[in-house]
């Protein structure tokens, strides 16, 4: 007798990749603190970026260590990185590039104390951590500096999320060409299409009704902004998380991974949104 047929399997489900309800779960948490934070005392919201900024060079130069055997020293990057963000926020521009050249400085100091073995390669990363992780955050605290500033930086949040949401949604259920496979097999542009919808949208509600003296046609643009750099910021760690052979930066938040993985998108737009923003309203 032939055998009998086999029923077919079922079709899987997408994955989401993540535990979603312990992802939502520190999301909101998150948001909460930095929301009390940001509207309750600007000064308070400053210290809460200078702790992301200290833990995120924790792990990065962790992770480094780990990975590439790469010493960049961490306690001149802590301190010069904790000092560039209330730089940024109590003398601007001036003050987060004069904190961002003596702790440059410092590194390359700090690094002689030990054989000059790898001293090339250990300064360098030490200055593209000093550039990455603070210098980028200053732009967040410079925004805060004005009379709407805990507007801005709200928006500047709400937009990087809505663009990370848009693009997850869309690119889960309808993505179906890749955007670049070598470097994030995830991301589609299908997705990156949802982020820019989404985000445009965003930035034209937030400009019209958060921002002083914004127009929604100025959100579009800056929605548009946002979408690309969120993106190419994400893709930026996707790359450097490649070259170190691991998936998450670190494991402090239950379904985010690392606080360097949930800043990969928000760090290179925070100059983005600063400048799109003193151009469009002014800097007061």
């Amino acid at each position: 007798m032939p055998d009998a047929p086999q029923p077919a399997p079922a079709p899987q489900k997408k994955s989401a990749g993540r535990d979603l309800s312990a992802a939502i779960g520190v999301g909101v948490g998150l948001g909460v603190v930095i929301v009390a934070s940001l509207f309750v005392y600007k000064a308070v919201f400053v210290g809460v970026v200078a702790v992301a900024v200290v833990v995120g060079l924790w792990e990065l130069t962790s992770r480094l260590r780990e990975r590439k055997e790469i010493k960049a020293p961490l306690v001149p990057l802590a301190v010069g990185g904790a000092a560039m963000v209330v730089a940024g926020y109590v003398r601007g521009a001036e003050g987060a590039w004069v904190a961002m050249a003596l702790t440059a400085l410092a590194v390359l100091v700090w690094r002689m104390t030990e054989p000059p073995e790898g001293y090339l390669k250990d300064v360098t990363a030490g200055v593209f951590a000093a550039f990455y992780v603070p210098f980028l955050a200053t732009f967040v605290a410079m925004m805060l500096t004005a009379d709407d500033g805990p507007w801005r930086v709200l928006t500047f949040l709400l937009l990087t999320v809505v663009s990370d949401t848009g693009a997850y949604a869309v690119g889960w259920r309808f993505g179906r060409t890749k955007l670049a496979p070598r470097i994030s097999p995830g991301k589609t542009r299908e997705g990156l299409l949802g982020a820019v919808a989404f985000a445009m949208v965003a930035g034209a509600l937030c400009m019209q009704f958060l921002i002083d003296d914004g127009t929604w046609w100025q959100g579009l643009l800056l929605g548009l902004a946002v979408a690309a750099s969120a993106t190419l910021g994400d893709l930026g760690e996707s790359m450097i998380k490649r070259d170190l052979g691991i998936k998450d930066m670190g494991t402090l938040l239950p379904g985010h991974g690392g606080i360097m993985d949930r800043l990969d998108s928000l760090l290179p737009t925070a100059p983005v949104v600063w400048l799109l923003l003193v151009v469009f309203v002014g800097s007061a």
